[in-house]
């Protein structure tokens, strides 16, 4: 049924004690498990991409991997402290979308609202196909079967987000504490060690090192600090989802963004020191943290463990999206800006249709890709920064509104943020515009857009229910029921039982046709009729096409015609079969009916629903 009004929270399931509903919502160390996997993987990618781009300045160029890696590393920090403050003022959730919506106006939170969706989905493909590339290059003989398995892993991941947000975050604690700790060890060990203890992995593996360059342009550095920054990817994530998290939300929201933001800068530091320490070069087809594994902890078990605990989490770190995505796109559905569904909960206060939709975009991504990571990662990080800027420049305004103590120093901070998102907006658009950034440049001006369009859509649909407005009095009409049968049983009986319930009058309706067999049948059902003598008068509609539809939606105009303030209900009994296979034994002829009515008049139409068992039938409108 159709509503205009704020998009309802529940999905068919039974109101729960609070206690219960806080089993379903997220502690801390889950939300760090929960949310944090796409930031945290990014670990595996960002020094990599800082370190390919300062290659083509050769072994000089490598000398700026670190102070690259702290000016990403300052900016982790202020969009940490920023968020902090975010969610603090915000604790309903929605992120850059709440705070652009409230401050900056309805179109400027939409530009948000879709930056961050077009991140989320990409972050799902990304990932997958991330970690299935990691797998493959492990096991080269699977190359072929790549998109197979990313569609597998999208599978897996969306069934257990299904089950509900704790039940992800305490799935994926484990491969999360492992991977944390294996680049913390490498880190620690590797700091303690003057030289590489292996180099076996990069040994017979062509450099892609520039020679004869000496010079490190201004373009150059920020090309290292835009390919860096999708290192802050998933920052974001922790601020959307708060109402996910236990009592109080607000807290344990803000401590997980905290932990989150210490852990990312130190793993990121630490990996950027040993790369200087070693002197690392990029090569051919070994990743930078398999050499770094390979030099700190050596060419044993070890590194094993640090390379299948990259391939899990970054298959895993499309679980971010499922974290964030939902809660967002049920605030949109709240405000008009998404289909109501959107805003449903199941009992597991999951956001089903959320799930399934990210599920269902990013599948398709992963087709159009084939499952290779290099066509989705120009398109990646983007969108996030569009919304951290968003973000950081409406936050300024609600500091300068609100004037509570500190005030200055907040709004300081967010200004200091927002120049720098915003610079680094332009950097990485600019640095990727040929490479596919240009499709995110289209695809955000046209979900905003289809925002819009739904939301004129909402508001046409309200104008013409009358929403907001006192409505006239309640008045009885004189009230028809109308039930189409084709032989007398059961379900006849129920069906004239639920009628002479509703209505004031109750007529049956058959449709018979010119053919022999059919005339004899409808005569047989006469007979019967009148034996039986329900008190109900059987009307005889004839169709010459065979049709069932347009015989009955003709003789309700008919009555509509003859007798305009008549309330005309047509009521369709229907069995429902006691196992869901014997659906498929059905005519579905009740369906056929309803459609025709529905489409051609304006009768109330309710389909009877006669369980095949010891339960009573119940009627649906």
């Amino acid at each position: 049924m159709l509503t205009t009004s704020k998009a309802v929270v529940s999905d068919a399931a039974p109101e729960e004690p609070p206690g219960a509903v806080d089993r379903h919502r997220l502690t801390a160390t889950q939300g760090l498990a929960a949310l944090s996997l796409d930031a945290m993987a990014s670990v595996a990618y960002g020094p990599e991409a800082i370190v390919l781009v300062l290659a083509g300045a050769g072994a000089y160029g490598l000398g700026f991997t670190l102070p690259v890696t702290l000016a990403i590393a300052g900016l982790l920090t202020v969009l940490v402290a920023s968020y902090r403050q975010v969610i603090a003022a915000f604790p309903n959730g929605g992120g850059s979308y709440a705070v652009a919506r409230r401050h900056l106006g309805a179109r400027t939170g939409l530009v948000a609202a879709a930056s961050l969706i077009l991140d989320y989905v990409l972050n799902v493909a990304v990932s997958v196909t991330a970690g299935v590339a990691a797998l493959t290059s492990a096991f080269p003989g699977l190359y072929g079967d790549r998109l197979v398995i990313c569609l597998g892993v999208l599978v897996l991941v969306t069934a257990i987000n299904l089950r509900g947000i704790v039940d992800s975050a305490k799935a994926f604690i484990i491969p999360t504490a492992v991977f944390i700790a294996s680049i913390l060890a490498i880190v620690v060990v590797g700091l303690f060690r003057s030289v590489p203890a292996s180099t076996y992995t990069a040994d017979g593996h062509a450099s892609v090192l520039a020679g004869n360059a000496t010079s490190v342009g201004a373009l150059l550095l920020l090309k290292a600090f835009a390919s860096g920054c999708s290192a802050l990817t998933g920052v974001e994530a922790v601020a959307n989802a708060v109402p996910s998290f236990r009592a109080p939300a607000a807290k344990r929201a803000q401590r997980t963004e905290v932990a989150l933001g210490a852990l990312l800068g130190v793993m990121l530091i630490g990996l950027s020191v040993l790369i200087g320490r070693f002197h690392l070069q990029p090569v051919e087809g070994v990743t930078v943290l398999a050499q770094l594994a390979d030099a700190s902890l050596g060419h044993n078990w070890a590194f094993y463990v640090v390379q299948f605990a990259t391939v899990v989490l970054l298959a895993l770190a499309a679980n971010t999206s499922f974290g964030g995505l939902p809660v967002l796109m049920s605030l949109l559905a709240r405000d008009n800006y998404l289909p109501h569904v959107f805003g449903l909960k199941a009992d597991r206060q999951v956001h089903r249709h959320g799930v399934l939709a990210l599920a269902a975009v990013s599948a398709a991504l992963l087709v159009f890709s084939g499952g290779d990571t290099n066509t989705l990662v120009p398109l990646f990080a983007i969108g996030v920064f569009v919304g951290f800027t968003i973000c950081q420049t409406g936050m300024v305004i609600h500091w300068r509104e609100e004037r509570s103590p500190g005030w200055r120093w907040k709004a300081l901070l967010n200004g200091f943020g927002a120049v720098l998102t915003g610079i680094s907006a332009v950097v990485v658009t600019a640095t990727k515009f040929t490479e596919g950034a240009w499709l995110i440049v289209i695809a955000l001006p046209l979900l905003v857009l289809a925002f819009e369009a739904v939301h004129r859509a909402y508001g046409r649909i309200a104008d013409r229910l009358g929403l907001g407005r006192v409505p006239e009095p309640p008045r009885r009409d004189r009230s028809l029921v109308i039930v189409p049968v084709s032989h007398l049983s059961r379900l006849t009986c129920e069906a004239l039982n639920a009628a002479v319930s509703l209505g004031d009058e109750v007529r049956a309706v058959t449709v018979s046709h010119p053919d022999e067999e059919d005339r004899l049948d409808t005569e047989a059902l006469r007979r019967d009729w009148e034996l039986w003598n329900p008190g109900v008068e059987l009307v005889e509609l004839t169709s010459q096409h065979r049709s069932l539809g347009r015989p009955v939606a003709d003789y309700v105009s008919r009555v509509h015609a003859y007798h305009p303030h008549t309330r005309v209900t047509v009521l369709i009994p229907e069995v429902e079969p006691a196992h869901i296979w014997q659906r498929m034994l059905q005519n579905q002829r009740g369906a056929v009916l309803a459609h025709a009515v529905r489409k051609d008049t304006d009768a109330v139409i309710c389909r009877l629903r006669f369980r095949l068992g010891p339960a009573a039938a119940r009627v649906e409108a």
